[in-house]
């Protein structure tokens, strides 16, 4: 029975191989096939890719770009973003391939920033900036949402999902300035059951940073309902 055991092992095994050689996963940020020990993106770009070290002093790029915008205790972004990198493949596969698993493990790779950043983040809840329900039916998921778990998921913090919301489904926001984005965004997002964040420190989430016209919108209706503090993570940087 052993000897049968270890034969089925063995064959499934191979089989498993034969199915990684024929089809092989690929790497979501340089296209390479995956080995086996490997998840969504290989060791290589996994450490190679360009990260920005904004967790590691607060006057850092987003945190200026925030200034005067929005009251803020911390604000950060793990990676740079440019046209044609790999850090745009693995948003678009993000955003466009149906890969919410990617989103969690960006979120898991941005905690583990978050954990070693110079000061602690002492964060009551996580919440993500919201699709509208349009879109994300579509889409079939929120990548900001997959984000946020992957980051709850190491720091053990709740994620406040369904109590800020995209009420305005806005026309694209790609060719816009930072002045024309936030008058696009104005009166977007609503809360419901707002009582929750009161006095809170709320962790708001987001994919890529721009403008952060997104953000400053989000922001405003969060310290409209009495949050204490707010901070910001995103997982890329558009300079």
């Amino acid at each position: 029975m052993l000897l049968y055991n270890g034969s089925m092992q063995q064959l499934q095994s191979l089989a498993a191989d034969l199915f990684q050689l024929l089809f092989p996963k690929l790497c979501n940020a340089c296209g390479q096939p995956l080995v086996r020990s490997e998840r969504l993106m290989c060791l290589n770009c996994r450490y190679d890719l360009p990260y920005t070290d904004f967790h590691t002093y607060a006057d850092n790029p987003v945190a200026r770009q925030l200034w005067g915008r929005i009251p803020c205790e911390n604000a950060m972004a793990m990676l740079y973003f440019k046209k044609g990198g790999r850090v745009q493949q693995i948003m678009h596969n993000l955003k466009y391939k149906g890969q919410p698993a990617l989103g969690y493990l960006l979120g898991e790779l941005l905690a583990e920033r978050i954990l070693s950043s110079s000061e602690a983040w002492q964060i009551d809840l996580i919440m993500p900036v919201p699709l509208h329900k349009k879109r994300e039916r579509l889409r079939g998921y929120n990548q900001s949402l997959c984000i946020a778990e992957g980051v709850g998921s190491i720091l053990q913090i709740p994620v406040c999902k369904g109590v800020l919301l995209k009420s305005k489904a806005t026309s694209s926001q790609t060719k816009k300035g930072r002045m024309s984005r936030y008058e696009n965004l104005k009166s977007a997002f609503i809360l419901k059951h707002a009582e929750v964040l009161k006095g809170k420190h709320i962790l708001l989430v987001d994919d890529v940073i721009t403008t952060g016209a997104t953000l400053e919108a989000c922001a405003s209706v969060l310290h409209a309902a009495g949050i204490r503090y707010l901070s910001i993570a995103a997982i890329a940087y558009a300079e």
